[in-house]
């Protein structure tokens, strides 16, 4: 069984969860967090069974996230 980090932002119009170090585009999302994270998963899982074992980036696990916040100069 592989862990797959999963990055949670909260919106003004609910919650979008995005995994990390997954291959593809693979987003859920949700009135909730919870919603958001069982979303994700779902899609996660069928990610995994269409794509099979390609869809895991395992020479690029991620094995921490930061958040961090910047100003972009202009």
């Amino acid at each position: 069984m592989v862990s797959i980090k999963i990055s949670v932002e909260k919106r003004a119009d609910g919650y979008v969860a995005y995994p990390l170090g997954l291959n593809g585009a693979v987003v859920g999302e949700g009135a909730s967090y919870d919603e958001a994270l069982a979303d994700v998963r779902s899609a996660i899982e069928l990610h995994i069974e269409a794509f099979g074992a390609d869809a895991l980036d395992a020479e690029s696990a991620v094995l921490e996230a930061f958040g961090a916040e910047t100003t972009p100069a202009g």
